[in-house]
């Protein structure tokens, strides 16, 4: 494939809206291209349009308005978070079916062979040897006779249960991974993840990681995880309220101009309506003089006319809460010698002592028995052998990421309220608001909660039970970015001691004082950060570079006072504010709110004619004044 094809556009939706029950529009106005070999990451909130983006790219989904084009020649393969398997099959039949089209050939190869045994003509044996050439031509250019092999490395790589595993008895995390392995290995053209890197161990993801970045195709993946995205993706588009913008470069990049683009907005929208008062108060100032009749009223026009900017409201509702443990506690929080924990058979052994403060990460392959650890210590399974003690007034907050805990049939109310029957009604609610349960959300029932709400009520009993031992499975599981870096937030300054289990390589490395890693049948403990601990045999990681320093716009000279140049303000004015209105419409123009470049070149032109204006009404305030008197 030459470079012209590499960069030739091979998908593309104009103006895409969909509409959702009630009539609410989840995705509005949506343009989106991109060329062979893209990595595009799209984020949201929970709910934000996201996966419905996915699906309506995979032409799953054909209930939408606007235009999708896609390439004829250009094939599509679709991870959903919840992937449909063929429950009467075997792994490794599932797998096979992402090379379906060898293990069709290899199978008519085989077939063919047999009926050399067959007695037929020599008409027909010529036709038998013709065909029996062609299929091994066809099966040498896919790479036929080494399939077993690479469906090996595949199943090994991506962690996949025995190959003869049955799918009906797969957990959940095992069917994604299965269903995985089989999208990859047919290596489409666009490559759709969606949330690909839930219930993997940081090894898989690593190796995704390296596979995705290498991988020459396109791939639009929608993902929670920050440092997969950083890693991965060439450009972010995010969907809020509907609207999806695009930021070029990773998820670092976004998140620095988000913020900066945020900041802009707020402040347009303060100088527009310092604009608004300052016209206001000249209207009513000079609307009832007859000479300056006509100037009020072309104000009063320009107002009606002008294209109001709203305050700029990020869609990142974030709780807001603090972990306050009751009691200090001693200095030794956990001391475990020689445990061996694990159900029918051993899975590993632990030796660990835990001090005050403590900020520990358990990491580790998936099925090698952190979460066990984790029940181990919270005594709902029993150790095999060895021993652990918990230190001096140490009281524990657990974090269970099976979200198990709940009466379904509860309120979000009743459920905080009857494990806190000493508390007010009013102290429950602040609590729920904390976590963003508000209004009439706290009358909702906890069967009806999604996975990020669950885990948003686990932490408000959390918080409110005081612990200064916090053991937590997964924490992060089912929150969206801006959930996550709440609780990050949350747990910062969190002045008790901390045992966690998480694949969330970014939660780690924000939070993480020493790793434990399980696996291979022993607990291995390192006194490090999770950068330390990722480089302890590579070189010492580069110093960022300082960012330039922005100059600052130079101020606008001041015009001469001639009581005469009254009119040729007013001329000025009137073309400048016809500029600026002509520049303010572009901002709702897909080739501007999808590029961020041009929409900061943009900004920066009305920022210019805005302070040109203000300066010349000024002035002209100056000259009235002198006229009048």
């Amino acid at each position: 494939m030459g470079m012209t094809d590499e960069k030739k556009i091979i998908f593309s939706m104009m103006g895409v809206s969909k509409t959702i029950p009630p009539q609410r529009k989840i995705i509005k106005d949506i343009y989106l291209s991109f060329f062979y070999g893209a990595k595009i990451g799209v984020i949201g909130l929970n709910g934000s349009g996201k996966s419905t983006l996915l699906k309506i790219i995979a032409g799953l989904d054909p209930n939408y308005e606007g235009k999708v084009i896609w390439s004829k020649e250009h094939s599509i393969g679709y991870l959903p978070q919840e992937p449909q398997l063929d429950d009467s099959k075997t792994v490794k039949e599932v797998v096979q079916e992402g090379v379906q089209e060898v293990m069709d050939l290899l199978k008519e190869y085989e077939e063919v062979n047999m009926k050399f045994a067959e007695p037929m003509s020599d008409e027909e044996m010529d036709k038998l040897m013709t065909r029996q050439g062609e299929l091994t031509e066809l099966i040498e250019h896919h790479g036929g006779w080494e399939i077993d092999q690479k469906l090996e490395r595949a199943m090994v790589a991506l962690r996949c249960p025995e190959p003869d595993a049955e799918v009906k008895f797969l957990s959940g995390g095992e069917r994604r991974r299965v269903a995985l392995c089989r999208l990859l290995l047919q290596e489409p053209d666009i490559l759709l993840l969606d949330e690909p890197t839930n219930h993997l161990d940081i090894d898989t993801i690593e190796w995704l990681e390296g596979y995705v970045k290498r991988y020459p195709k396109a791939v639009v993946l929608v993902s929670h995880d920050r440092m997969f995205l950083d890693d991965v993706v060439d450009v972010v588009y995010e969907i809020e309220y509907g609207v999806m913008r695009r930021y070029p470069g990773n998820y670092s990049n976004y998140v620095n101009v988000k913020k900066s683009d945020l900041e802009q907005q707020k402040s347009a929208y303060i100088r527009q309506q310092k604009e608004i008062q300052r016209m206001e108060e000249l209207i009513e100032k000079f609307r009832y003089k007859k000479n300056k009749a006509a100037f009020a009223q072309s104000k009063i026009k320009y107002l009606d006319r002008m294209e109001r900017i709203e305050d700029p409201k990020s869609n990142e509702k974030s709780f807001n809460a603090r972990f306050v443990p009751n009691v200090k506690g001693g200095k030794r929080v956990l001391e475990v010698q020689d445990l061996t924990i694990g159900y029918d058979q051993p899975l590993c052994t632990v030796n660990l002592e835990v001090m005050q403060s403590a900020k520990i990460a358990v990491i580790g392959p998936n099925g090698k028995g952190k979460s066990t650890f984790m029940k181990t210590l919270m005594k709902q399974v029993e150790p095999l052998s060895g021993s652990f003690l918990l230190g001096h007034q140490i009281e524990v907050g657990y974090f269970d990421q099976e979200l198990a805990q709940f009466n379904s049939a509860n309120t979000v109310l009743e459920e905080v309220w009857n494990d806190f029957p000493d508390l007010n009604r009013t102290e429950v609610r602040t609590a729920l608001g904390c976590f963003l349960f508000t209004g009439e959300e706290v009358f909702k029932t906890v069967d009806c909660l999604s996975g990020g709400e669950k885990v948003r009520l686990s932490f408000v009993k959390l918080m409110l039970s005081h612990p200064n031992f916090l053991l937590m499975d997964e924490p992060t599981n089912h929150l969206d970015l801006i959930g996550k870096e709440a609780l990050e937030e949350s747990l910062k300054d969190y002045e008790g001691t901390m045992l966690f289990v998480s694949h969330d390589r970014y939660f780690i490395s924000k939070l993480a004082t020493a790793i434990l890693v399980i696996g291979d049948g022993k607990a291995s403990y390192y006194p490090l950060t999770y950068e330390e601990y990722m480089n302890r045999d590579k070189a010492q990681p580069v110093e960022k570079k300082q960012q330039p320093e922005k100059k600052e716009s130079a101020k606008p000279e001041r015009y001469i006072n001639y009581g005469k140049e009254i009119s040729k303000l007013e001329k000025k004015i009137a073309v400048k504010e016809e500029e600026l209105e002509a520049l303010r419409e572009l901002r709702f123009e897909p080739e501007y709110y999808h590029d961020y470049h041009k929409m900061q070149e943009l900004d920066e032109k009305i920022d210019l004619i805005h302070n040109e204006i203000e300066n010349l009404m000024q002035k002209w305030e100056e000259y009235s004044e002198k006229v009048e008197n």
